[in-house]
């Protein structure tokens, strides 16, 4: 794929908040981005700015909030309908051939709106639930975990100037990835099987760190992907959990690419096929 050529300074939004993050921390990664200019916009405000009109003069969306979770409802989490018209908004953005990043615990938003998790490729089940015709355990999560990190797909343009192997140490799940609806990027050396993760639904209801009674079976080792969302070049980055990462001279270079990318002539005339 042909390398990205630095152009216009590209201005972005970030949308967070929905999942607990270090706001500072975080928006340091894109302070280091030379020529990438980042507005960052917290849930729910920022749903007003995902349709074509509210994205005009922006170049690319990333995602780095959980929206469409409620966990102070009587069965935890409850589950929150997007609203019609910001549906309609922003399936348009995405007809329209927005750029659009995803990272880290964007997986696990909109869980009420099936359509959301085939536009990232995949979905963080914090309940057991329904899932493509079938019946899928709540996923699992697991702090701090050390791994390494194998680039899949060294002539793509958002691993570019990665070395083949590199390592993290950050939050990895055991989730639920469409590897039919994807390109693969990023593959973990972590073992993705139950007995190294701990269970979404028992975290929120008050046992942390906790996998009693909880089975799921052997997940996906992917961690990076494209793929087309509509007509837009979609990114999706599993790492992102906290300071460690965000301060990870490769993940930064992943963001960047990322952005650039997704930005491109070529990821627009790729993503409308």
């Amino acid at each position: 794929m042909p390398a990205i050529r630095y152009g216009e300074p590209l201005n972005v939004v970030v949308a967070a908040k929905g999942h607990p993050y270090l706001r500072d921390p975080f928006m340091a990664i894109f302070d280091t981005l030379p020529g990438i200019a980042c507005t960052l916009v917290e849930q729910p405000a920022v749903q007003r700015l995902m349709s074509p009109d509210g994205m005009r003069g922006y170049d690319a969306l990333v995602l780095y909030d959980m929206p469409g979770l409620n966990f102070a409802a009587p069965e935890r989490p409850g589950y929150v309908e997007p609203e019609p018209d910001f549906k309609a908004g922003l399936l348009a953005l995405l007809d329209q051939g927005k750029g659009v990043v995803a990272l880290h615990h964007a997986i696990a938003g909109w869980p009420a709106w099936p359509e959301y998790a085939e536009l990232l490729g995949g979905r963080f089940l914090y309940r057991a639930g329904p899932l493509r015709g079938a019946e899928r355990p709540d996923s699992g999560y697991r702090h701090d975990v050390d791994h390494g990190v194998t680039v899949l797909d060294p002539a793509h343009a958002v691993t570019a100037g990665l070395p083949e192997r590199f390592r993290l140490t950050d939050e990895l799940y055991l989730s639920e990835v469409f590897e039919d609806l994807i390109h693969p990027l990023l593959a973990s050396d972590a073992t993705f099987t139950r007995d190294g993760f701990y269970s979404a639904t028992l975290a929120v209801n008050g046992q942390m760190y906790a996998n009693e009674g909880w089975s799921h079976p052997d997940g996906s080792n992917l961690v990076g992907w494209v793929k087309r969302a509509r007509k837009s070049p979609l990114v999706y980055l599993q790492p992102g959990d906290g300071p460690p990462t965000y301060e990870n001279a490769h993940y930064r270079r992943l963001v960047e690419n990322a952005i650039r990318w997704v930005c491109s002539p070529e990821a627009l005339a790729w993503a409308k096929g």
